[in-house]
């Protein structure tokens, strides 16, 4: 390791952030969580008993068999299977590839259409920031899940319209985060000081503006993930997200959903206690980045 990492990581040791961190139970095992969620989710193929989407590996003979520790079940199948003799376990793998892709791209996409925007009406201001104030302001007033209904029954169901839906949907709250924090850092004296030796915006705006308002960025981002989560199941569960033929959290929950009274309960019940295991370890993190790193709550 060169001189420059050790000094890095021993100044990252030495810092409050690393001792909250290694001190605080909730973030260590949140972080544990994701990692074992998303190694889960890369390794699944591998590890998984079967393609559940493969259909030549799937045999109806085996369709509604309970979970482990029920009358009937097969061991083949610790979580059961549906009416497709498809293996719960390993759709609940695949499809949380999906929908781990579908947060975390999301986020990607609307956090950078958001930090954009946000930085043209906070450092221009004028027409620029009325415009895009308003039309936020005017987004605001609905409900996110119905922007996204609407814009999915254009669009059509498939991966990337859903992408392309939740970048359209969350960009508000990222272009208002970055916006406020922006007006602030603009009337610093470092920021005049630059403007005075000729500096021109746009460095400004890279070496000054953005590096003070990543913080804000980073917690809203991870809080994000896990809503993201939930808005693509929701509507993978109404029949407006992915298609039938990919593997989702929330199509598999609309599956299971449709014979729930039949008594065959695992077919959506597990699928549906995954996502909330999924959501519930990126909140926990992201409560704790919350504590942290905003200056508000110090």
């Amino acid at each position: 390791m060169t001189k420059s990492g050790q000094k890095n990581r021993g100044r990252l040791r030495s810092s409050q952030f690393y001792y909250n961190y290694t001190h605080s139970p909730s973030a260590i095992i949140s972080t544990i969580l994701i990692i074992l969620i998303a190694f889960l989710a890369l390794v699944g193929p591998y590890i998984t008993p079967q393609n559940p989407f493969d259909l030549s590996s799937l045999d109806l003979s085996n369709a509604y068999l309970p979970p482990i520790g029920s009358e009937g079940a097969d061991p083949q199948f610790i979580l059961g299977t549906d009416q497709q003799g498809r293996d719960i376990f390993s759709a609940v793998v695949y499809g949380s590839r999906t929908s781990l892709y579908i947060g975390v791209v999301g986020v990607v996409l609307c956090s950078a259409l958001g930090i954009f925007l946000g930085v043209l009406a906070g450092y221009y201001g004028g027409k620029a920031d009325s415009i895009i104030m308003r039309i936020a302001d005017i987004q605001l007033s609905f409900p996110s899940i119905l922007i996204a209904m609407f814009l999915m029954s254009i669009l059509g169901r498939g991966v990337g319209n859903v992408l392309i839906a939740l970048m359209l949907v969350g960009w508000v709250k990222f272009a208002r985060t970055v916006r406020g924090e922006t007006l602030k850092i603009r009337k610093m004296e470092y920021v005049d000081a630059a403007r005075v030796i000729g500096l021109p915006n746009w460095r400004i705006i890279v070496q000054y503006i953005l590096p003070n308002v990543m913080t804000s960025i980073i917690v809203l981002a991870t809080m994000q993930v896990g809503t993201f989560i939930l808005l693509e199941a929701t509507l993978s569960f109404l029949g407006m997200g992915v298609p039938v033929t990919e593997p989702s959290l929330g199509m598999l929950c609309s599956d299971g959903y449709k014979v729930l009274s039949s008594g065959r309960w695992w077919v959506s019940i597990f699928p549906g206690l995954y996502i909330v295991f999924i959501v519930f370890a990126i909140n926990m993190l992201g409560d704790f980045l919350r504590d942290e790193l905003n200056p508000k709550l110090k």
